[in-house]
């Protein structure tokens, strides 16, 4: 069968069905992934090509306004974004020298200015033909013995601190809520405390405390869970309660532990038999893909830059695919594993997950986070999977809901937007697509996550919808006072950056003003 091009922007299905045997690696040597780093207008669309491959720092170019509005159908897959969004979703990956083979570390920069590099021989892991790895410890050096032996990095550099009872939380997950860090009493930390201070550290105290009697009952009350999570879960809790919620992990206390060990064999075995023959047996087109997007998993922070985070990244993202013939892999998958893989690995750890080498840790605990990321992101889609089959219908109906939703929540930005020829498409579909992950961070998406899931199955297809919607008309006032080019280049790089749980907070109490008001009200739906 003769090669074919690649499928259309901005979204790309890899099935690993036999339609798309005739590709090879070659034919996606111009890479056709669904990137802020590579979008393309397809031909004939009547929008200007552009390119973002250039790591020189230039103004953006202007953006033509159509002569009149295009279908949504025609948008969704011939236009995703105008300019790369602003680096608090994908901060521009630093120019680093070619390499011959292998993976290139490069560590933080020495006092003198130089940057400490080294290179690893190609037989660790030559298949990625010079992909560079940016992290802050090479996995293969010496490690400093800290407080109760735990391992620290050598002086000078980020902290990255293995718990000593790591053995113990694979075995049993509720072993990590068994020795919570103590809050200082205020009263004897030599500075003055406000009221305030005391109040919440109180709130704080007590909200933990019932999380604690809940999630350690024999039988977990879901009602009572969820009741709690919508508010937030306390950071180290998450590894317990987001499994519970997922339904991962079975609420009854005496069958969790056979549980999670024979799901964690069973994604190992998963492995296996997924890579058990050559790089050649494996589905071509869907690992070249993965290939792709994996380095651009969250480029510039340490975490997703190391060498094992993106080999477990890459297998996850793998057996889900082969496992899932009528989606395959589709590009925006890999960001929503990245909230899972971080609380789990923060179970294992007393440092920031997002500055912390995997490498440091037990091939037992690996392979525990990586299975748990794996069952739980396969929860997760199962939800949500009309997202990614063949035309996308779940993406397509939500932003046409959401194009009529804020029309009745805010009359005058919706008018706005079409006086200025402005789609829902042209920038929605990311949001739906990505969950809003390329709007916010990682950290601030865990937070958003806590209350989706505590609002049940339907929370990533209905909920997300109205947050969304609060989304975009939280911005309403500026988006009025601008033209269609400034309207999209301002929604392709919103000013999120430096946000915190507090903002997250206000727009999912936002979202759920409108979600009580609207939902039940599906005449406000067009047909």
């Amino acid at each position: 069968m003769s090669a074919r091009p690649p499928p259309a922007r901005p979204h790309i299905g890899l099935n690993p069905s036999n339609r798309f045997g005739g590709y090879s690696s070659s034919d996606w040597a111009e890479d056709d992934a669904w990137d802020s780093g590579s979008d393309e207008e397809a031909s004939g669309s009547g929008w200007r090509t552009t390119h973002s491959r250039s790591t020189s720092s230039t103004a953006p170019k202007p953006v033509p306004k159509p002569q009149q509005n295009s279908s949504s159908s025609t948008l969704a897959s011939s236009y995703t974004h105008v300019n790369a969004p602003s680096p608090s979703s994908y901060p521009p990956r630093p120019e680093q020298p070619p390499t011959k083979q292998g993976w290139t570390i490069i560590t933080n920069a020495r006092e003198d200015g130089r940057d400490e590099g080294k290179q690893i021989e190609a037989a660790q892991y030559i298949d990625h033909d010079g992909d560079l790895i940016v992290g802050d410890l090479d996995p293969d050096e010496p490690v400093v013995k800290g407080h109760n032996n735990t391992q620290v990095a050598k002086p000078g550099r980020r902290q990255c601190v293995v718990r000593e009872d790591v053995d113990d939380i694979v075995q049993d997950p509720l072993h990590v809520i068994r020795r919570i860090p103590s809050e200082s009493d205020p009263q004897n930390d030599g500075l003055e405390v406000s009221e305030k201070v005391l109040r919440e550290r109180s709130i704080r105290l007590n909200r933990r405390q019932r999380f604690l009697e809940c999630i350690t009952n024999e039988d977990v009350s879901m009602a009572q869970l969820r009741k709690l999570s919508w508010n937030g879960v306390p950071d180290d809790l998450r590894s317990v309660a987001w499994p519970l919620l997922l339904g991962y992990l079975p609420l009854p206390a005496h069958l969790r532990i056979s549980t999670l060990a024979r799901k964690r064999s069973e994604y190992l075995s998963l492995v296996e038999l997924a890579f058990a023959r050559n790089r050649d047996a494996l589905d071509q087109q869907i690992w070249h893909q993965i290939e792709i997007d994996v380095p651009r998993t969250r480029p510039g922070v340490p975490l997703w830059m190391h060498a094992s985070t993106q080999k477990s990244l890459e297998r996850i993202l793998y057996v889900w695919a082969i496992r899932h013939p009528a989606s395959g892999y589709v590009q925006g998958i890999n960001d929503l594993v990245t909230p899972f893989y971080q609380v789990f690995l923060s179970a294992f750890i007393d440092s920031d997950p997002e500055e912390f080498n995997p490498a440091l840790l037990p091939t037992e605990v690996l392979n525990a986070v990586e299975a748990d990321s794996f069952w739980c992101l396969s929860r997760l889609l199962d939800g949500i999977q009309d997202n990614y089959i063949a035309g996308q219908p779940g993406i397509h109906r939500s932003v046409k809901r959401m194009t009529e939703l804020v029309a009745r929540i805010d009359p005058s930005l919706s008018a706005h937007l079409e006086a200025e020829n402005v789609e829902f498409m042209q920038f929605a579909f990311r949001w739906m697509n990505c969950l809003l992950m390329r709007e916010i961070s990682v950290k601030n998406t865990i937070r958003m996550w806590d209350t989706y899931l505590a609002e049940g199955p339907d929370a990533f297809s209905q909920f997300h919808l109205y947050v969304c919607s609060a989304f975009l008309v939280q911005w309403s006032k500026k988006l009025k006072e601008m033209d269609f080019q400034g309207i999209i280049m301002f929604l392709q790089s919103l000013p999120t950056q430096n946000w915190t749980d507090y903002e997250i907070e206000l727009l999912l109490s936002e979202a759920f003003v409108h979600y009580s008001t609207w939902h039940n009200a599906q005449s406000h739906f067009g047909k």
